[in-house]
């Protein structure tokens, strides 16, 4: 058989940590079955393997005759005392019944079972290893492609990396060294399947978790997170010591903190967050650099309409509404935005303002100040400016200039005692 059926033993214990005693059980159950095709229905019928040559034999229980009826459960006493000397009519003696060639035939059919074998002994140690390590950061090797499902090698195991937990930016290479989230450890029907993760939030947090050392100590804690994985994920944090400031440790010195973790994830962008208990606070510092205005809140559907300028409005809603969309998802409110409504004043009111300040002006009457305005004097200092020639040459004013300037000078004096002094007439 026999040099390459053990090289195979060795090979899968070394490899798969598969004990050889099990994998020599499974090897003797294949034989056994062969065995019976081979024998017949020889009495308690064995197989062994010689662990050291590979050697398959056969050995069946019969029982000694003086006279055989049936050469599959007895032996006559004549040959049973050329194995035993002390045999006796009655005694069971093993005697072996390896058949002709059945070291090929059995050794075949012992391959086949040790690779069914083995499946299940390898589905198993998956199973057995990777139940409590869901949850963790393991490194492996991508291996190959099955459509857009990804297999990665973790050493003794593979692994799947399904699509739907792919980061659509993200492209992977045969042989490229990767690291992912251990999401789940599925028992299929054929069986356990390790599941893994690039585009899992909760792979975010098990990166800061590394590499934030007041995060894994809890003095940090990370109350809420949103992700479009390969874009922008939202991390709000919280300390529950007011001596260390929650944002600043997990941005690291000059950065380097959220950089490794930006780097990581493929440059993806990562906005760290104060948490607040207050709704109002919390969404002013998700929603920054963006000026807030004010805030609509409805507290039994959650949702609120927050205002901004309109020049503030592009940047709070972010790129094809990202910011507004994780916002929402981090606060766990409804988030609306909105441009604050701003009264534009139209050409016809200004108009009608600026007549109805003329004529509050003592001496000037709303006939003579609708001329004004219409002539083009819009303003106080408009009129204030104007010489008397220039009013004069108002056909409807005419000979009221004279009166209309002394009453416009009179005012300006008026205000410039009101102001405490300034410009004079």
């Amino acid at each position: 058989m026999n040099a390459e059926f053990l090289a195979v033993l060795d090979f899968w214990e070394r490899e798969k940590g598969i004990s050889r005693e099990i994998l020599l059980a499974a090897v003797q159950e294949a034989l056994l079955a062969s065995a019976k095709k081979a024998v017949g229905p020889a009495r308690e019928l064995r197989c062994s393997i010689d662990p050291k040559s590979g050697d398959i034999r056969a050995f069946a229980k019969l029982i000694v005759s003086e006279r055989v009826a049936s050469k599959h459960d007895h032996i006559s006493i004549f040959d049973a005392r050329r194995i035993n000397p002390n045999a006796q009519i009655g005694d069971e003696v093993e005697v072996e019944v390896t058949p002709a060639n059945f070291g090929r035939i059995a050794s075949q059919n012992a391959k086949q079972a040790l690779m069914q074998h083995i499946r299940r002994a390898e589905k198993e140690l998956i199973y057995s290893e990777f139940k409590d390590r869901t949850g963790d950061i393991v490194s492996g090797i991508v291996r190959r492609f099955d459509r857009s499902d990804v297999s990665v090698d973790l050493g003794k195991f593979e692994a799947l990396l399904p699509n739907r937990e792919r980061v659509p930016t993200e492209e992977y290479q045969i042989g490229e060294r990767i690291r992912c989230y251990v999401k789940d450890v599925e028992n299929s029907q054929q069986g356990p399947e390790i599941i893994l993760s690039r585009a899992d939030p909760k792979f975010v947090i098990k990166l800061f978790q590394l590499e934030v050392s007041e995060i894994n100590d809890s003095t940090i804690e990370i109350k809420a997170i949103a992700r479009e994985p390969g874009f922008r994920t939202k991390v709000a944090v919280h300390s529950k010591d007011d001596k260390v400031d929650p944002v600043g440790a997990c941005v690291g010195l000059r950065g380097q903190r959220v950089k490794n973790i930006v780097r990581e994830l493929n440059n993806e962008k990562v906005d760290i967050i104060r948490w607040d208990p207050n709704i109002r606070v919390f969404l002013a510092n998700a929603l920054s650099p963006a000026k807030l205005k004010g805030f609509d809140i409805d507290e039994s559907t959650r949702r609120v309409k927050v205002w901004v300028s309109e020049d503030q409005l592009s940047l709070a809603i972010g790129k094809r509404g990202q910011n507004a969309r994780l916002t929402s998802k981090l606060t766990g409110w409804h988030v609306d935005i909105d441009a604050e409504a701003v009264t534009r004043v139209g050409f016809e009111e200004k108009v009608a303002q600026a007549i109805r300040g003329f004529a509050s002006i003592p001496g000037v009457a709303e006939a003579d100040a609708e001329v004004l305005v219409k002539t083009g004097f819009h303003t106080f200092d408009d009129l204030l400016q104007a010489e008397l020639e220039d009013l004069q040459g108002i056909p409807e004013i005419g000979e009221r200039a004279a009166a209309l300037q002394q009453a416009i000078r009179d005012e300006a004096s008026r205000r410039n005692l009101n102001d405490g002094g300034g410009k004079s007439a």
